[in-house]
């Protein structure tokens, strides 16, 4: 079992955003590789404590993780949101975080041992159509994805502006003195490189586009608007230096033709003729898993609700499944044959058509609470 994010980091559950910068920052300087060289337990502790920062520091994913634990992160190709971190992503996405404790004998947050920071591609981001059938279940879905790959042949040299640096310094008077501020390279935008022999077909960056066949492992009870994370497979860096961006994979889930849902559970509507109401019936009717024969009982009024347990969707952190709302709905015919509306007319006041709710019968707000108990 995965050990929790708020424990890996020595936090409290209600820690606050400068809490929980202080505590990654104090385990990143303990543990970073170059201060620990050839220490396995302490490069563990430095993954395990980024990855829980990357999750903890922004306010979605935290929320997310509160609510659902690492269940709301796993399933992904190449691990969706903080799983499958490597040193490269961690130096790449946090390296603002260190400031300038990794600077001299750090290496300046590079990497191990010095040098620059490794730059990061651009991310992709598509959406993925599920129905309720996919969701209850969890799919493996292949889509087509067009990312922006080094070509075949570029070649590139070390920047003359920043001289590989990736970064250049300027010096400026003001009026407490000499300041000096660092930034990106302008011409190579950080990566350190330039340019030096680019294919035909390639963009100024050396990189071509590519169609790629990308498999993606969706969760069981994932919701409309979750966005997972598929590490690896965005846009290429240029230069030799530079990693790909991630694939950011947005579900939009599929209205399905007869359940609506609410949550975990679904709701279904089953019209049943006045007739059915008073002598009481036997239904079919469609679930995610198939057809399901229901009875009905004699007597059953309109606005019933019938509670079919376990028939919903899961949670996505595992832990049991929603319950299928079956609402009765009595259908009262708009037109009657004369020997019909005679029936009627005789029954207007027979006592048994008269409505008399007992302590029994629910009110409309009561089926309402019970629908969320």
């Amino acid at each position: 079992m995965k050990e929790d994010y708020y424990e890996i980091l020595g936090l409290s559950k209600n820690a606050t955003a400068a809490e929980i910068k202080k505590a990654y920052r104090k385990m990143a300087i303990k543990y970073h590789p170059d201060k620990n060289p050839d220490n396995k337990e302490a490069e563990e502790k430095f993954k395990k404590a980024a990855e829980a920062y990357e999750i903890l520091s922004n306010a979605d994913k935290k929320a997310r993780y509160d609510q659902f634990g690492h269940a709301a992160f796993e399933g992904g190709a190449g691990g969706f949101g903080g799983g499958g971190m490597n040193m490269e992503d961690i130096f790449s996405q946090f390296g603002d975080i260190f400031g300038g404790a990794f600077g001299g004998a750090f290496g300046g947050g590079g990497g191990f041992g010095g040098g620059r920071a490794r730059v990061k591609g651009s991310n992709l981001r598509i959406r993925v159509k599920l129905s309720l059938e996919e969701i209850l279940n969890g799919v493996e879905k292949k889509v087509k994805v067009k990312r922006l790959i080094q070509a075949e042949g570029v070649t590139y040299k070390t920047c003359a502006t920043c001289n590989g640096q990736g970064q250049v310094t300027r010096v400026t008077n003001t009026i407490l003195g000499r300041m000096q501020t660092a930034s990106a390279c302008p011409t190579c935008q950080g990566a350190g490189e330039s340019i030096d022999k680019k294919p035909s077909g390639a963009n100024a960056q050396g990189l071509i586009s590519n169609d790629e066949n990308v498999s993606i492992k969706i969760p069981p009870g994932v919701t409309d608007g979750v966005q997972l994370k598929v590490s690896g497979k965005g846009n290429d860096a240029p230069g030799n230096n530079g990693m790909s961006g991630d694939l950011l994979v947005v579900i939009q889930e599929q209205e399905h033709t007869h359940l609506k849902r609410e949550g975990n559970n679904l709701h279904y509507d089953l019209y049943i003729n006045f007739s059915e109401a008073v002598l009481g019936a036997s239904k079919e009717i469609d679930t995610l898993t198939g057809k399901v024969r229901l009875k009905v009982d004699s007597g059953v009024q309109s606005g019933k609700i019938l509670r079919l347990r376990g028939k919903g969707l899961p949670s996505l952190d595992s832990y049991g499944k929603g319950d299928l709302l079956v609402h009765v709905n009595v259908w009262t015919p708009k037109e009657l044959s004369k020997e019909q509306k005679q029936f009627f007319e005789k029954m207007k006041d027979d006592t048994n058509f008269k409505p008399e709710p007992t302590n029994n019968e629910k009110s409309f707000f009561e089926k309402v609470k019970d629908m969320f108990s």
